[in-house]
């Protein structure tokens, strides 16, 4: 999962080296929190958040696929 939070990240950011991507477990679900450079939080958010709902939508499809219930955060 995180390989493909990358690949759909990577494009749209200037600075790769500040991506990190971290995956807490619950017993419920599994959440996938993005960490990117300030500069490049406007990039990864979109006009009204519509990237990082359709990155989301995309990484909780994936998750459903698998079976399991996987969230999506973005952190500065």
């Amino acid at each position: 999962m995180e390989e493909l939070i990358k690949a759909i990240v990577f494009p749209l950011i200037d600075d790769h080296e500040h991506v990190q991507i971290e995956k807490q477990e619950e017993p419920d679900h599994v959440t996938y929190v993005l960490t990117v450079a300030k500069q490049d939080m406007g990039k990864v958010i979109g006009r009204h958040g519509s990237v990082a709902e359709a990155v989301r939508t995309v990484v909780s499809a994936v998750g459903s696929a698998k079976g399991l219930d996987v969230r999506f955060l973005i952190r500065e």
